[in-house]
């Protein structure tokens, strides 16, 4: 009996109980924000983030909207709360490796206060050394040390004149050294004495002066000697002055960080450079001035920049380890870079312009990356699978700018963090099938699903979603009434009479259009009528394709049929995807069936207009045939099949058990009632599988129906299985109640072709053969028909 498989009307629809919520309206409602039905996928995060072991990174996967962004942060933030803020990090000048800034390591918040100190030192270095090289002690020793060597090289100088007078000579000191000039009358010669003198005595005097020279080569060497210990003395007594401003401003700093090795060996090495360079914090005023003349830039301020310290990453003002969101995980970004400045054309930088990355920040905490953001700079995914590999992060530019400038390779930082990339499926199995640094580096997966089961638990839990909601964005209370609306669009979302949706972000436009609309009625309170307004306003701002169809179609533009019986016509359904919209379209599949030996010739396949999935449900039909009709005789016949009036591509396999009713229509030249349209897959045992998009086709062909006009003759034929998918429109329902419209589920082919012919498809009996005057008997003849006219015409 064809009423055997009808639905009844508590089956179209799973409606939820407005009692079953506690109180009337959400203002009652616990609050709460917890991730509702990801229990497998908040383990997995939670495992992932406790384990502190190298390569236990995790990918979240899953659709946009299940909250999979909001609540990795959150969980990381909770795991943040409980570890020690991370250590801060300055970068100072490598007075060993100029080229290579050393990384120091401090504890939170020592950072900024390392800094402040030295460069109080700096400052104050600066102004005691010149204080101290110009005080009257300082000058007192060094006149002292003047007058001494002075009286040592006039003793010298006397002895040396001693001698040159027995050569007419005297030795003159000037500012090119010790000179002889020649006396005449116990006087030196003046310039115009020696103009006036013959080539004769000039030579004379030259070879005077050559012998005198050899003598007084000793005495020469002596006042040198002098002046080179002047010189030497002079400069020991800076340098004892400057040790003792040094020792006096650092030796305490020095004492201070004992305990921690890298700042005592850097504060050292500081002390002895300025010792070296202590001439460079003298006033400029008291320098050669033709030397600051030919200077290259302000030398000083750039020499004394080796003094300065980087504070690279301060952590004083954190309370938890870090939680990073990097939107924009480019290289630099990331791993941070060196700057540089112009300088007379020529680039330059130092230790003060290295920059911190997000991944520096995100040190000792954790840090969350999107998967497509990442992949798309080959370069930043490839520094970060080095830095997890490495376990240190290293600061340097990519760029060609090194070429032409002089650059810096500063010291490595240890890397502590953990690594969050959020990515959809299919990214996950692109990476781990292909990239095999990544199964080694991210071995946690959390897999946020896209549905959960409809019970009380998570019902109450999505109240509680909405009460947070309403809290947080100033919504107005929802009603009872509009939360177990709320409820039925997410099964109608998930697709499943006890499922509900996980994609949050749908049910959260919902909560914010209702709250519109319930404002322009001037309610203080949301109802099931605002929601459902709700929704089927946001259906209409994006149903136009929908509605254009629908005029094609009532002008008979796209023939669609719902009125009589023809013979190998049959009304498919199928979905359209418009992005927020789903709606079904129903399309004429026609057959034509005739002798011969090409099998099933699919139309859209032979013009490329199908997907691999449709031919493989076009192709099912042979085995089917073969199966039931062909176990005796060989399968003969030629049958084109064709989606009539489709210009684009189409694919899926849910039109295939439609095309079979066709075909067995065509074969047995039985028709087809035209108002009962059909969706479903089929096997190769005639077995109805189930399909997708259900209750939008079930609404698509009712919409049809209604535009041509509703008899109560019309209806759908859907597969068995798909009865748990139903979450029909109220509209639907309403005329499945006064029998304008009828829902039939079948389970096998032959079900489904009864209801469609209303003539038994019939059975085989004990001779091998399908009863008489059924569907299947009539096929089966006309099989045997075309296989006899094919062995004829052989």
């Amino acid at each position: 009996m064809v009423e055997d498989y009808l639905l009844p009307l508590d089956t179209l629809k799973k409606k939820c109980d407005p009692n079953i919520f506690e109180y009337d309206t959400t203002d009652k409602l616990s609050v709460s924000r917890e991730l509702i039905g990801q229990r497998r996928a908040m383990e997995a995060l939670e495992y992932g983030l406790s384990i502190p072991r190298k390569g236990y990174n995790i990918f979240v996967s899953g659709l946009i909207g299940t909250g999979r962004n909001s609540y990795s942060y959150l969980v990381a933030n909770e795991f943040a709360k409980k570890k020690s803020v991370p250590m801060d990090w300055c970068y100072v000048y490598n007075f060993k490796k100029p080229k290579s800034p050393q990384a120091i390591s401090l504890d939170k918040g020592q950072g900024k206060i390392f800094k402040k100190e030295v460069e109080e030192i700096i400052k104050d270095i600066g102004l005691e050394i010149p204080k101290a090289l110009t005080s009257k002690e300082y000058e007192n020793s060094r006149n002292l040390i003047y007058s001494t060597h002075q009286k040592k090289a006039q003793e010298i100088l006397n002895q040396l004149n001693d001698l040159a007078k027995g050569y007419n000579f005297i030795f003159k000191q000037t500012e090119r050294g010790i000179l002889s000039v020649p006396l005449k009358d116990g006087k030196p010669m003046t310039d115009q004495e020696l103009n006036e003198l013959s080539q004769q005595e000039i030579e004379e005097l030259m070879e005077l002066s050559n012998q005198l020279g050899q003598e007084a080569f000793d005495y020469v060497k002596k006042v040198r000697e002098v002046e080179k210990d002047l010189i030497d003395e002079i400069k020991g007594l800076k340098e004892k002055n400057v040790h003792e401003v040094l020792a006096m401003n650092m030796d305490l700093l020095i004492e201070k960080y004992e305990d921690n090795p890298s700042i005592c060996e850097y504060l050292k090495d500081m002390k002895a450079d300025i010792a070296k360079n202590y001439e460079m914090f003298i006033a400029e005023d008291e320098k050669n001035p033709i030397e600051n003349i030919f200077m290259i830039g302000d030398r000083k301020e750039s020499f004394m920049k080796r003094y300065q310290v980087n504070l690279f990453i301060d952590n004083s003002s954190r309370k938890q380890a870090p939680v990073i969101r990097e939107m924009n995980p480019t290289y630099y970004n990331l791993f941070g870079k060196i700057e540089y400045v112009n300088e007379l054309g020529g680039l330059r930088t130092d230790h003060t312009k290295i920059r911190a990355g997000s991944l520096h920040e995100a040190n000792g905490g954790y840090i969350i990356v999107q998967a497509k953001d990442i992949l798309q700079s080959s370069y930043a995914w490839e520094g970060l699978k080095r830095a997890l590999t490495t376990e240190e992060i290293k600061v340097e530019n990519i760029t060609g700018l090194n070429i032409i400038s002089e650059t810096l390779r500063p010291e490595p930082i240890p890397l502590d963090v953990k690594i969050i990339i959020i990515g959809d499926y299919m990214m996950y199995q692109l990476l781990y099938n292909y990239d095999d640094d990544f199964k080694k580096l991210f071995k946690i997966r959390a897999d946020f699903d896209i549905e959960m089961d409809r019970n009380q638990e998570n019902i109450n839990k999505i109240g509680s979603f909405v009460a947070y909601q309403c809290k947080e964005e100033g919504l107005k209370p929802f009603h009872k009434t509009a939360l177990a609306a709320i409820i039925e669009e997410s099964s109608r979302i998930a697709e499943h009479q006890d499922k509900l949706t996980a994609q949050f972000n749908e049910l959260v436009e919902i909560l914010y259009e209702a709250d519109g609309w319930a404002s322009k009625r001037n309610r203080d309170m949301i109802t099931k009528e605002d929601v459902e307004k709700a929704i089927k306003k946001k259906k209409y701002r994006n149903d136009a394709y929908e509605e254009k169809l629908m005029e094609l179609i009532d002008k008979d533009y796209i023939l669609i049929d719902t009125k009589g019986e023809k013979i190998g016509e049959i009304n498919g359904l199928s979905v359209i995807d418009a992005g927020q919209y789903l709606f079904g379209r129903p399309s004429k599949i026609t057959v034509n069936t005739y002798a011969g030996k090409d099998g099933i010739i699919n139309i859209e396949r032979e013009v490329e207009q199908s997907g691999s999935i449709y031919d493989k449900g076009v192709l099912i039909l042979s085995g089917y045939l073969g199966e039931k009709y062909a176990k005796g005789v060989p399968l003969s016949l030629t049958a084109s099949i064709t989606f009539e009036q489709s210009y684009s591509g189409i694919d899926g396999d849910s039109a295939s058990s439609t095309e079979l009713y066709a075909l067995l229509s065509s074969l047995s030249e039985r028709p087809i009632k035209q108002y009962i349209a059909v969706t479903g897959s089929v096997n190769q045992k005639g077995e109805i599988q189930p399909i997708g998009g259900v209750n939008e086709k079930i609404e698509g062909f009712y919409k049809v129906c209604k535009l041509k006009g509703l008899t109560g003759k019309e209806g759908v034929i859907i597969p068995f299985r798909n009865i748990q998918n139903l979450m029909l429109d109220d509209e639907v329902i309403e005329a499945v109640r006064m029998g304008l419209f009828k829902i039939y589920a079948v389970k096998t082919i032959d079900q489904g072709i009864e209801i469609l012919t209303g003539i038994k498809a019939g059975k085989l009996n004990e001779q091998g053969e399908y009863e008489k005057g059924s569907i299947n008997y009539l096929v089966q003849k006309r099989l045997e028909y075309y296989s006899r006219l094919s062995k004829e015409y052989e």
